[in-house]
């Protein structure tokens, strides 16, 4: 029998809360604490961008928020199809929140189609915005409604807005010299006038952003413009719309400090930006572009201001390969990629685990196998991460949280593989690369010095009493062999990938010193230093104390989090940690498993994580698995750890 939990607090993640009304000329204002919105419609309808903007003036007025984006593969699907619908999903609130949310409480569909896609996660008495001009019976039979479910009575227990939005933004922008499939174009910005009006959002920055993206097409502009100001007059005039709302900023959620709405690619490439900064040392990309990966390629080539300069390869091993020269001539080397480039590039990242070299290999996670599903998010590769190269091979793994994380992510990544002189795998995934939040941009002082001594001359004496330069003579802290930058007088030395001897570098083939080389690599990469794992378990030390440890790792917190709120919330105890670092685990998670007497690991694949906890630690962890290519509902997972707790 399945049992769900959840409080009348965080019910509210699901359905709005109105605390108060307040009239303001003819119109109701409602106050809620959170709304959840989602855009949906054709991949050709603006549906990201419509997020994109409301997006943003939501975080300028100082919400807390929380967006999914979820869009085809397909470059352009079929218009009018199921696997075309493309939708933008918001979540925003006058407190901290941390995901999305569940189940919209309005719903925008631009044809039936999108409609369709998105009803099954409507709930009742949700509010959806329908574009009646596509609701033809061609368009209604092309995804299998035989009879308009506008007329049908089957969207009788919602509250249900027809608005002609087509005919309507065709008919706002009749005094432009356009074309009607050119007008038409402009209906997603009549959809976001009369959604910024329904939730007071500011205007002023999608004006001047209009203004800016269509400045060498004024004509354009000021259509968009147009389309975007009649549907905000739209919701005022009609009577269809009685009741606007508001949903105050989150001034009690966030410390002081200057903030911004950003995702996670975005945050990953600022992280690698001031981490090259922070180590004083050029940064290089190498990449092939690949989705869901490539926005960080597109943004760093944007800052060449900062000694950033981007290459992209031919293809993932070029890609690599170049980022790995980049680290041998002494700059910050990255390179990014998804799932099946890791798989191309895993020899020259075993490479660089023979070179000692600083690499930093990005991996932004999506569903596979092969070309799988390049749009929808997983985190299915953990273990190719941890052993997907030949021979012994260990490579740190850092995995960020959030969107906002993915700066702090990149930040570690970074001070390990400089450290240590180490590839490093950072695995972000597709749900936090194009989700976003707000967050409070850092001072430079709050930032790690990350700065790195290049071998400057001899370093070891011979017998005879000569000088030289020993390439494998390793730090006693770290094991991290020296960097010399070719071309340094004196510094020549050997590099490729057969096996070195210890010290010198020269290539050997001698079993003793070869198995000494595979340990002192692995020795190195275990003694890495990395925080000990933080737990939230505010029952510890009591007489209720919690017997569940709820484990995550990667984008799995927001949703875990949430669940466990829920749970609290509800008077059930439950623990929580997560883990930032893989590879190597912190030193103190062996205790705090044997705490518990139940370990709960919830993972987007078949359970990897909870392998490797099984296999180092002897923990009869529960796995709860997930791999539709979608993040967690926190009321799923509130389920699942209910009847993980009673079981």
């Amino acid at each position: 029998m399945t049992s769900q939990v959840s409080s009348p607090a965080e019910q509210a993640d699901e359905a709005l809360v109105g605390e108060q009304r307040k009239p303001v000329g003819t119109k109701d204002v409602r106050r809620l604490d959170r709304v959840i919105i989602r855009f949906a419609g054709d991949s050709g309808d603006g549906m990201q961008l419509t997020g994109d903007r409301f997006t943003s003036e939501t975080a300028s007025f100082g919400n807390d928020l929380s967006t999914l984006p979820n869009f085809p593969a397909e470059i352009r699907a079929p218009a009018g199809t199921l696997p075309g619908v493309s939708s933008f999903q918001l979540h925003f609130a006058d407190h901290d929140i941390l995901t999305p949310g569940d189940a919209p409480n309005v719903l925008v569909a631009m044809n039936p189609a999108a409609l369709k896609a998105n009803m099954a996660d409507v709930p009742r008495g949700a509010e959806i915005i329908v574009n009646t001009d596509e609701f033809t019976k061609r368009a209604m039979q092309k995804v299998g409604y035989a009879t308009s479910p506008l007329e049908d009575g089957s969207l009788d227990g919602y509250s249900v807005h027809p608005v002609p939005l087509t005919t309507m933004t065709v008919e706002a922008l009749k005094e432009f010299d356009l074309s009607r499939k050119e007008a038409e174009r402009s209906k997603n910005m009549f959809a976001l006038g009369l959604l910024s009006w329904m939730y007071n959002r500011p205007t002023e920055g999608t004006e001047k952003f209009l203004a800016t993206k269509f400045a060498k097409k004024p004509q354009i502009a000021a259509a968009n413009l147009a389309a975007f100001r009649a549907g905000w007059n739209f919701g005022e005039t009609t009577e269809d719309f009685a009741v606007s709302y508001e949903v105050a900023p989150a001034a009690q959620t966030f410390p002081t400090g200057t903030y911004r709405n950003i995702s996670g690619n975005l945050a990953l490439s600022y992280g690698l930006i001031a981490a090259s900064r922070q180590a004083d040392l050029p940064l290089y990309l190498g990449s092939y572009p690949i989705t869901p990966a490539s926005d960080i390629l597109h943004e760093l080539s944007r800052h060449k201001n900062f000694g950033v300069r981007t290459f992209q390869a031919e293809d993932e091993i070029a890609g690599i390969g170049a980022a790995l020269g980049a680290a041998f001539g002494g700059s910050l080397a990255v390179t990014t990629t998804s799932g099946p480039g890791v798989a191309l590039k895993s020899e020259t990242i075993g490479l660089a685990v023979s070179l000692e070299l600083p690499l930093l290999v990005i991996d932004i996670q999506r569903g596979g196998p092969s070309t799988g599903l390049p749009t929808k998010t997983e985190q299915a590769d953990l273990l190719q991460a941890m052993y997907g190269r030949n021979g012994e091979a260990p490579v740190p793994i850092v995995a960020p949280m959030t969107p906002a994380d993915c700066f702090d992510a990149a930040m570690e990544a970074a001070r390990i593989a400089l450290a240590y002189r180490t590839p490093v795998l950072l695995l972000s995934d597709g749900y936090l690369a194009n989700g976003s939040e707000p967050w409070r941009v850092p001072e430079v002082d709050e930032l790690p010095d990350l700065r790195v001594q290049f071998a400057q001359g001899p370093n070891h004496t011979l017998d005879d009493g000569t000088e030289v330069f020993w390439p494998y003579k390793r730090d006693p802290q770290t094991l991290a062999r020296p960097w010399a930058v070719p071309g340094t007088p004196g510094l020549e030395h050997r590099i490729g990938g057969i096996e070195k001897q210890d010290g010198s570098g020269n290539i050997s083939y001698d079993p003793a010193n070869h198995e000494f080389m595979v340990r002192t690599r692995q020795a190195k990469i275990d003694g890495i230093d990395v925080p000990d794992l933080d737990v939230d378990d505010p029952t510890a030390g009591t007489d209720e104390a919690a017997d569940t440890l709820v484990l995550g790792w990667g984008s799995t917190y927001g949703p875990i989090t949430a669940a466990v709120r829920r749970l609290r919330a509800a008077g059930v105890p439950i623990a929580q940690a997560h883990l930032r670092h893989l590879n190597p685990f912190p030193h103190n998670l062996g205790e705090v498993l044997g705490r518990y007497d139940k370990v709960v690991i919830p993972e987007m694949n078949l359970g990897q994580l909870a392998t490797l906890i099984r296999a180092k630690y002897l923990v009869d962890a529960h796995s709860y698995n997930q791999v539709n290519g979608m993040p967690f509902k926190a009321e799923q997972l509130a389920t699942a750890l209910k009847e993980a707790i009673d079981g």
